[in-house]
């Protein structure tokens, strides 16, 4: 009679899926090649925080970020007010607007299967992923975070420095904090957040 099967500790498969994670968001060069945009560089991405009124002006302005042919870039788009990270990313599954196509502009996010959800926090925004990380190219990671992060959120904290928590299915209930660059960049700050997660609410 074989022994039963052990299970494997949490912390083995914690650290799991933490080398897995950060693999996948530091070898963005390897999908930029295989989507067929040469890995030459990264734009600057541009000032943080916009979504929100623009100083002196009654002007709203939406950053989803894309990919263009010298790698992520985001696209100004006018709003009528504040955008928040839910509609951000509403915008973003979307994709580009034939404009923005003409620009070079194109989007790695995969179709999912259910709805890409976003939960705000004062100087944070949790963001939940119906697919997992390693579905992804590593790409789509950096549009995502970036455009939930550039979104108008509570505090006002510079889009550098908000936390982004990504969960997915398979993360066990523990997001995962990452911050976009200044150059469009995804980067995880820590480990797993031992935080609970914070259950999106229902919108149209």
């Amino acid at each position: 009679m074989r022994s039963p099967t052990r299970a494997a500790p949490a912390s083995s498969v914690i650290a799991s899926y933490l080398a897995l994670f950060v693999t996948v968001l530091l070898v963005p060069a390897l999908f930029l090649t295989g989507c067929g945009i040469a890995p030459t560089g990264y734009v600057q991405a541009g000032a943080p925080a916009q979504g929100i009124r623009q100083p002196g002006t009654d002007t709203y302005t939406a950053r989803i970020f894309f990919l263009s042919p010298l790698g992520i870039h985001a696209a100004a788009r006018p709003a009528d007010g504040p955008v928040g990270p839910q509609e951000a990313l509403d915008l973003l599954m979307k994709g580009p607007t034939p404009a923005e196509q003409a620009r070079g502009l194109v989007s790695v996010v995969p179709p999912m299967p259910g709805r890409l959800t976003a939960v705000p926090e004062t100087g944070a925004v949790s963001v939940h992923l119906p697919t997992p990380v390693a579905r992804m190219e590593a790409a789509a990671i950096h549009q995502i975070a970036c455009t939930a992060a550039h979104a108008a959120l509570p505090g006002g904290r510079p889009a550098t420095q908000v936390d982004v928590r990504v969960y997915e299915p398979e993360s066990q209930g523990r997001p995962w904090t990452v911050r976009c660059s200044g150059n469009g960049l995804a980067l995880p700050t820590a480990g797993p957040d031992t935080r609970q997660n914070p259950t999106p609410e229902a919108t149209p």
